[in-house]
């Protein structure tokens, strides 16, 4: 059983490059095969976490698992922290969060949208963008993803470490979004 029941393979993965300081960049981040679990999303190109914007879009992929394995979720975010793996705080945070919307995550690949009921189009693509400030501070990267459903980006923000990985320091991604039509008497 995959990751959104039907997927299978998608496009080719999207090059490491290294991080422009101060520049407007957007990579999109191209996942080739979706992973069933631990080993396959550490083995994926992206994992090596050589720039911020793998790391980032890794996050993202991390969080779809959440309403499906909770356990595999939740060990791919401690493998995306690095040296500091998520505080009982954080797992409820995540907890609360997928409550009553798993659709979140799952919004911030292309092509899903309210009226799709976030059904991401393929390939497997999450668009990760920079801004002026993104590295205003030292040893961090500031990044964005935009989600079909809300109006302005998210932001995710990574930290290298001593052994030039970028690593996940902090996410605003579970925020609330637009219902999918499917669920909202309104649409």
């Amino acid at each position: 059983m995959g990751l959104f029941d039907s997927i299978k393979n998608a496009a080719a993965s999207a090059a490491n490059k290294a991080p422009v300081p101060g520049g407007n960049k957007t990579e999109e981040v191209v996942f080739a095969a979706l992973p069933d679990n631990l080993e396959q999303f550490q083995s994926l190109p992206q994992a090596s976490l050589a720039n911020p914007f793998d790391t980032a879009a890794l996050t993202v992929l991390a969080l779809c698992f959440y309403p499906q394995d909770k356990d595999a979720s939740l060990a791919m975010l401690d493998f995306l922290r690095g040296p500091r793996p998520l505080s009982t705080y954080d797992k409820q945070f995540i907890r609360d969060r997928f409550m009553d919307k798993d659709y979140v995550p799952r919004s911030y690949f292309n092509g899903a949208t309210p009226q799709n009921d976030y059904l991401p189009s393929e390939p497997y693509t999450v668009k990760v963008s920079e801004n002026p400030y993104s590295y205003q501070n030292e040893g961090y990267a500031k990044l964005f993803v935009t989600s079909g459903g809300a109006d302005s980006p998210r932001e995710i923000t990574l930290r290298l470490a001593k052994d030039g990985k970028w690593y996940l320091w902090e996410q605003f991604i579970l925020a609330g979004i637009r219902e999918p039509e499917s669920s909202n008497p309104w649409a």
